[in-house]
């Protein structure tokens, strides 16, 4: 048996062919003017009939089974269900076993190693440059686009969502978010404070986004933080789930929390109610019956709890760790209550809705996903066999039709054996052996992309004495005219000496402990322009140890600036509504501290924060320095 796992961009360029008006140019000039402006006016209205929106909902952290459409009577989730009943459910459909991988081959139809992300965070969850996202292709064919959540590719510019194909972001750039409630969320590069819960504020933003762009197709992007921890929902969804009991329980009956679970479906039930509101405007203007809607999400559950008895959850290449429902609706063309029965996965996504929107890729690469549109259609093509490849921590898993095969090499048949608790590779000697050969190939190939990306440059091997060991090689890009804000968070940095992160978790993360002047905190950059920039960090410090003097440097660059006045409020202790894991940063307001402007040459280097005087105990907490370039 032979698998086919790509798909090349020229089997999907018949699926992406535009239609282009054509103008008569006989007319003297004021009557082609007239025409023109006429026939352009009615392409547009044609248009704005044909063409779908299309708004695409990911959550993050929720399971296959953290739905009552796929029968779990533990909520109820009656919006996102509509989506299902209303147009077709991908019966298996596969994402990876964390976010940021999930997120890159969602946007670009292509294995995430192949675009450079290796990791969740400092660094590794870049997408490369050379990707062209769904985004970049949807906004090239007129459309407005806009994300609202979290996007988890890239912070810094050009690897930021406004440089990635949309005109507009809201949220957050991290995997991670430590503050649920009256969160600090950026807005095309610049951070405010927003009051309420941060999946309905994005909401909010979200519908405001639809609303604006009624009269043209849009492209309406949702990642939601949630079910994602800390364990943080509002008090009326947490009074539903405090003490209910859970008819449909973990596979693992020893590994599940049930506090854990409970939140976690009071958060999706949350997400619930966010879903509906967006359906719901989509309706107040009449755009329901022309508007894609996809719903699905970016690996298996964060915690045990029930998953219709799969193995594994967040984290393993399991079919638990990496099904997750995937919902799609387009009244227009896509017919009701169906189930698609082949194999899918989030590489699908970006041929899929570009052959439905009928929008050519603008990206040169070749994809490695299927456009499924036939088969949502109604089409009944003729459907080759395939294999879905997961990976995660150097575990490879692959999944054919009927069978997977483990990390491990162990064979399954998941069709008699969905909990993956009898290996039948005696059985199947044949298929046990095409399938390992397949990984194999894959494997390599994979291993081959992401070594491109891999070699730091000469020069960052070894800058100022430091050895960049706990962060991605590929420097950060600083200073860019088009977008002159740059944050450099403690995620994307390196401390060095007794300095240390506040928890395992770099994502949400701040830098704590430090006490000596040879303790500092690094980030390698990359400027490129030459420029004068000003630079502020967020910090907090006790008011006894306020008044450390503190250097940046970068090259021959200085600045000197004073750590003052004191602040130093206490850890949020009311946004949890269950103890946090310690894994996770505790998180309290920072201040901002204007430390000047410094003139900064073009080239990599490593930008360095030391103290060079020290009055108190400590320097200071500090979460993030931010770059300006100045006109």
């Amino acid at each position: 048996m032979l698998f086919d796992y790509t798909t090349s961009s020229a089997m999907l360029t018949s699926h992406y062919q535009l239609t282009h008006a054509l103008f008569p140019t006989w007319l003297m000039f004021t009557a082609i003017v007239a025409f023109l402006s006429s026939a352009s006016s009615t392409f547009a209205a044609e248009r704005e009939v044909t063409q779908p929106n299309i708004v695409v909902f990911l959550a993050d952290d929720a399971g296959w089974g953290d739905y009552s459409f796929s029968g779990n009577t533990n909520l109820s989730t009656p919006h996102i269900d509509s989506i299902a009943r209303g147009g077709a459910s991908i019966d298996r459909f596969f994402v990876c076993s964390v976010c940021s991988p999930t997120r890159a081959e969602f946007l670009t139809g292509r294995y995430h190693q192949r675009g450079g992300v290796r990791g969740v965070s400092t660094g590794q969850e870049r997408l490369d440059l050379s990707e062209r996202t769904l985004a970049d292709s949807l906004r090239a064919a007129g459309y407005a686009t806009g994300a609202f959540g979290k996007w988890h590719n890239g912070s810094q510019w050009p690897y930021h969502p406004n440089a990635r194909g949309f005109d507009e972001y809201f949220g957050y750039t991290s995997g991670h978010w430590g503050e649920y409630f009256n969160p600090p969320l950026e807005h095309n590069g610049k951070l405010n404070n927003y009051e309420g819960y941060i999946v309905d504020i994005c909401t909010d933003r979200a519908i405001t986004f639809i609303e604006a762009s009624k009269n043209k197709p849009f492209f309406c992007y949702v990642p939601f933080t949630t079910p994602h921890s800390p364990w943080s929902v509002p008090s009326a969804d947490w009074k539903r789930f405090q003490d209910k009991p859970l008819e449909k329980r973990a596979t693992n009956l020893k590994q599940e929390q049930l506090d854990q679970t409970r939140c976690a479906l009071a958060m999706v039930e949350n997400q619930d109610r966010n879903v509906g509101r967006v359906l719901s405007k989509l309706d107040e203007l009449k755009l329901r019956e022309n508007t894609i809607v996809v719903y699905f999400s970016d690996n298996g559950p964060n915690s045990a709890r029930w998953t219709g008895g799969m193995k594994g959850k967040k984290g393993t290449t399991d079919e638990g760790g990496v099904r997750s429902v995937c919902y799609i609706q387009w009244p227009k063309r896509i017919a009701a209550a169906q189930t698609i029965q082949p194999i899918a996965g989030a590489i699908d996504l970006l041929p899929t809705l570009l052959s439905l929107a009928g929008v050519k890729h603008v990206g040169e690469l070749p994809l490695d996903g299927r456009d499924l549109a036939p088969l949502l259609t109604g089409q009944q093509p003729e459907w080759p066999e395939r294999l879905l490849f997961t990976t995660w921590a150097g575990k490879v898993s692959a999944r054919s039709q009927t069978h997977r095969l483990d990390e491990q090499g162990l064979l399954f048949d998941m069709q008699s054996d969905p909990g993956q608790t009898t290996p039948v590779n005696d059985r199947e000697p044949k298929l046990t052996a095409e399938m390992k050969s397949a990984v194999a190939k894959w494997k390599a190939e994979m291993e081959r992309e992401l070594a491109l990306d891999a070699t730091p440059p000469l020069e960052a091997t070894l800058l100022e004495g430091v050895k960049l060991t706990n962060v991605d090689a590929r420097p950060i890009p600083l200073g860019y005219r088009e977008f002159p804000i740059t944050m450099l968070p403690a995620r994307d940095g390196q401390p060095v000496g007794g300095v240390k992160r506040s928890s395992s978790a770099p994502n949400s993360s701040y830098f704590v402990n430090w006490k000596s002047t040879d303790d500092k905190v690094v980030w390698l950059v990359d400027v490129n322009v030459h420029g004068k920039y000003l630079v502020t960090i967020d910090y907090t410090c006790p008011e006894a140890d306020a008044g450390s003097t503190l250097e940046l440097r970068l090259g021959k660059s200085r600045l000197v600036a004073t750590v003052t006045p004191g602040w130093d409020p206490p850890l949020y202790t009311d946004q949890d509504t269950l103890p946090r894991p310690p894994a996770e940063s505790s998180m309290k307001p920072f201040r901002t501290l204007d430390l000047g402007v410094v003139e900064l040459q073009p080239g990599i280097g490593l930008l360095t924060l030391q103290a060079t005087k020290i009055p108190g105990n400590s320097v200071m907490d500090l979460r993030r320095v931010t770059l300006v370039l100045q006109d």
